[in-house]
């Protein structure tokens, strides 16, 4: 009678464990698919442009996936989940590993520090700006994002006395506006693009000891439904990397992530990234202050093959939806 009754037990279970590893296939294809889409960069429309951006994420769903399958000895959706975990982790642990940079020459050069600010709409802290340049012995300031009443409030908190030269295009309201602000004498250098997206000026800064150094403030328009193509021909505009010339240092928010094609495809050209290249790649910029903590990497600095960072941070800036990236360069040529 028990013997029957096990029997009865395990017919039972057979079919439920059946439908579960189905289930588990079902779903490793479709993690598959999501891979497939990061890796041959098909993103496109006004769903996966953004869901592209939590790639990480998806990196650590994806093993949970494959705890999943191992438990229900699915072998198919193991050897599925496997694979993905792989390209995947191919994709995001190089930017927290770091070594992008030249390694031990990486401090070779002449130093940069540069700060990239989004001030949501000139709503962001100007005290804390200036404090951060301050602090930080900031020599390149880019900020996006300025208003009129955030340049004033930029000037009364002390920035001048800082960083003294200044070019840029401030606006009433809204994203419009950017500016750049520096240490050393800078002329404003025009032709070098024809920007799509808000005001991206682009200053050659008289860096002692070599060369000028191009600075390029960059901010196309975000990613949302009714600018993805706006995005994509803003960011695919920005300027290749140069490999002879005045230097290059492209910093600002750049409303891509390291995941986005049209942005590898810019890295591509010769661009390093400076938080990726120092292991601080994943380190969230944006959104912040908001009922959600930071998620996803949208503020870059970005230098040519002549260019390398020794040191990455971001901090908070009240009042903005951003943080600010500060980058420790250092600048051959």
């Amino acid at each position: 009678m028990l013997v029957e009754e096990a029997v009865k037990t395990e017919r039972r279970a057979r079919p439920r464990g059946v439908w579960r590893r189905r289930v588990a296939v079902g779903l490793a294809v479709l993690f598959a698919a999501g891979t497939a889409v990061r890796l041959g960069g098909l993103e496109a429309g006004v769903f996966l442009v953004p869901m592209v951006s939590f790639t990480p994420y998806f990196a650590l769903a994806a093993l949970l996936m494959l705890g999943i399958a191992a438990l229900l000895r699915s072998r198919a959706a193991i050897a599925v989940m496997l694979a993905v975990c792989l390209c995947l982790a191919w994709c995001v642990l190089p930017r927290a590993l770091g070594g992008g940079g030249d390694g031990g020459d990486a401090a070779a050069g002449r130093t940069l520090r540069v700060l990239t600010a989004n001030l949501n709409g000139g709503r962001g802290d100007a005290t804390v700006i200036v404090e951060l340049v301050r602090s930080l012995n900031v020599d390149v300031l880019s900020i996006q994002e300025l208003t009129y009443s955030a340049r004033d409030r930029l000037a009364a908190a002390g920035l001048a006395r800082l960083l003294p030269y200044h070019l840029g295009r401030a606006d009433f309201r809204g994203p419009e506006g950017s500016g750049v602000y520096s240490r050393y004498p800078m002329t404003e250098r025009t032709g070098l693009f024809q920007p799509v997206g808000h005001h991206m000026p682009v200053a050659e800064v008289a860096l002692p000891g070599g060369s000028a150094v191009e600075v390029v403030v960059v901010h196309p328009v975000a990613p949302v439904p009714s600018t993805v193509p706006e995005w994509e021909a803003g960011v695919a505009s920005l300027p290749p990397a140069p490999s002879s010339g005045a230097p290059r240092v492209l910093a600002g928010d750049f409303n891509a992530t390291l995941d986005h094609a049209v942005f590898r495809r810019l890295l591509d050209t010769g661009y390093t990234d400076a938080a990726a290249s120092t292991g601080q790649g994943l380190t969230p910029t944006w959104p912040h202050g908001r009922s959600l903590p930071p998620l996803v990497t949208i503020d870059h600095v970005l230098t040519d093959g002549r260019g390398t960072a020794v040191r990455t941070q971001v901090f908070d800036v009240p009042g903005s939806d951003h943080r600010a990236l500060f980058a420790d360069l250092r600048v051959k040529g």
